[in-house]
């Protein structure tokens, strides 16, 4: 009994706290503001998380892993990298690309545009971009047509639709002058819209897709190559594997990885989950703090029973254990208040975007900016038990003080009223 009556008397003026409507006000201020503030870091982790899944498999998916690409002239046996790829552990597949700069008449002026020629059996191996369109346009993409595929974001400030043709102009590499230099005029190549991806972001606006070999047609490449794409299983390890493959190779070539590229995405995501994570703690700290003052104000409340029982015997142990019980119970409330809170927001977060976007008629995510248009969202349970362990400690941490307090209370002097 002697060990759990810590825990029952701090029970006990924990629910007896109502006699005292002031002190109760603090205490359901303290426990609001921990429930709030772990319901929110909750559903902002679970928010970022989200993004980065997204991330690595939305963006990721399509963008390579990693490139090697030739300097000064093409690859010609890209299927030697191949094989030299499927000995170095870490890197799943490698398909060959041709990849030429353009511009592309549009109302008001022209638009740049990056034009990557796929092996539509070869490519779905380091990317997933097939999965953003249908089936019928990525078989569009043969061997001997000048079929091309544009993002929707694209094909729609341009007014065209599956089936119209455009033209896109490229230095004309091939003319020289008298003394060897190129010359900078442009060359018009004719293309039929086959398709339509939708991906979102930027890529929508600035990536196209030919075949392979139409692609190496244009640059007169013959049987070679641009370069060679890399897909990897973990993409944090893409820099080291394609440095390593790159080293292996005799020919000159251009390393690249998506940190590189897009590693900024990442990077920000990063940011801001910490910044929200530094931020949102505070608010909690905050929030403990009011249990400081609501243990501050028990104390004084309870004077004349505390006195009582030191008068009894009860050790200054077990005095400062009460107000700790009661402290820690307010914490407890907030924390279980809080995580099934925000455990649910999370887990709803998208559909609740989705139907605020409808309600308001408002886009929370463009397209345009993002490269997403949904507010995503994934629940990671160590995320969940990491804040609730943060904001418990933290509310233990904020009962020393008053429940030292309470310990130094000198049984004559209250109960003499002084």
């Amino acid at each position: 009994m002697t060990r759990w009556l810590s825990f029952w008397v701090g029970w006990r003026f924990y629910r007896a706290r109502q006699s005292n409507r002031f002190i109760s006000f603090i205490s359901f201020a303290s426990t609001a503001g921990i429930a709030l503030g772990v319901a929110v870091l909750i559903t902002v982790l679970s928010a970022m998380n989200g993004f980065e899944k997204e991330l690595e498999q939305r963006l990721l998916g399509v963008v390579p892993h990693g490139e090697l690409t030739g300097v000064n002239e093409p690859i010609y046996n890209w299927q030697r990298i191949a094989a030299d790829a499927q000995q170095i552990s870490g890197i799943r597949a490698t398909a060959p690309f041709v990849r030429l700069q353009g511009l592309i008449q549009k109302p008001g002026g022209f638009q740049g545009l990056t034009v990557v020629g796929v092996d539509p059996a070869i490519e779905p191996k380091v990317s997933n971009i097939a999965r953003f369109m249908d089936k019928q346009s990525w078989q569009a993409l043969d061997q001997q047509s000048n079929n091309i595929i544009l993002g929707r974001g694209l094909a729609k400030s341009l007014g065209l639709k599956v089936g119209d043709s455009l033209s896109l102009y490229t230095p004309n590499l091939t003319a020289k002058q008298g003394n060897g230099s190129r010359i900078g005029a442009a060359k018009s190549h004719r293309f039929v819209l086959a398709g339509i991806f939708e991906l979102g972001g930027e890529l929508d606006m600035t990536t196209a897709y030919i075949s392979l070999s139409y692609g190496a047609k244009i640059l007169g490449l013959g049987e070679g190559v641009s370069g060679v794409r890399i897909s990897v299983d973990n993409v944090f390890d893409a820099p080291r594997l394609i440095r390593d493959l790159g080293y292996s190779q005799q020919q000159y070539m251009y390393l690249s990885d998506w940190t590189r590229t897009q590693g900024h995405l990442y990077q920000d995501i990063q940011l801001v989950r910490t910044i929200m994570y530094l931020v949102l703690a505070l608010v909690i700290a905050v929030a403990c703090f009011n249990i400081v003052s609501t243990l501050v104000m028990a104390v004084r409340d309870k004077q004349s029973e505390i006195a009582i029982l030191l008068t009894m015997g009860m050790t200054k142990v077990t005095v400062m254990g009460i107000f700790i019980v009661q402290g820690a119970l307010n914490g407890l409330l907030g924390c279980a208040i809080g995580g099934g809170l925000g455990v649910f927001i999370a887990a709803n977060l998208s559909q609740t975007a989705k139907g605020i976007e409808k309600l308001f008629g408002v886009q929370l995510l463009s397209a345009d900016v993002y490269f997403i248009d949904f507010l995503p969202s994934q629940l990671q349970w160590s995320d969940v038990s990491l804040v609730l362990g943060l904001a418990f400690i933290m509310s233990l941490f904020a009962t020393l003080y008053p429940a030292w307090k309470a310990s130094r209370t000198m049984p004559a002097s209250a109960l003499s009223g002084r």
